[in-house]
């Protein structure tokens, strides 16, 4: 039997793996603004389109420009998920889980 993928919360440090800062400097903000669509069922008002997903929020990690993504996003559209996991793979950048 195949197992189901393991799917946690994790933060996605504006810095690579190689340690250098990632660019463009506003880069959380669009990742944030592409993924403002994803919201819990019965949330999106007519004002939605100017916020951000509570599933995918911009912030600071010690003082780092992340990206914080919660793990009910792939329940609610799992292509979602899946593309911010491989924006952090296919940039080469730090992740970190959470609980």
């Amino acid at each position: 039997m195949i197992e189901p993928p393991v799917v946690k919360s994790f933060v996605i440090l504006g810095v690579t793996k190689a340690g250098r800062a990632f660019r463009p400097s506003d880069w959380a903000e669009r990742l944030c603004g592409v993924m403002a669509g994803f919201r819990p069922p019965g949330s999106a008002g007519a004002q939605a389109h100017l916020s951000y997903s509570p599933y995918v929020m911009p912030g600071l990690y010690n003082g780092v420009k992340c990206v914080t993504v919660d793990a009910r996003l792939h329940a609610l559209e799992h292509l979602a998920y899946k593309f911010v996991t491989n924006f952090a793979l296919d940039n080469d950048l730090q992740v970190i889980e959470i609980d």
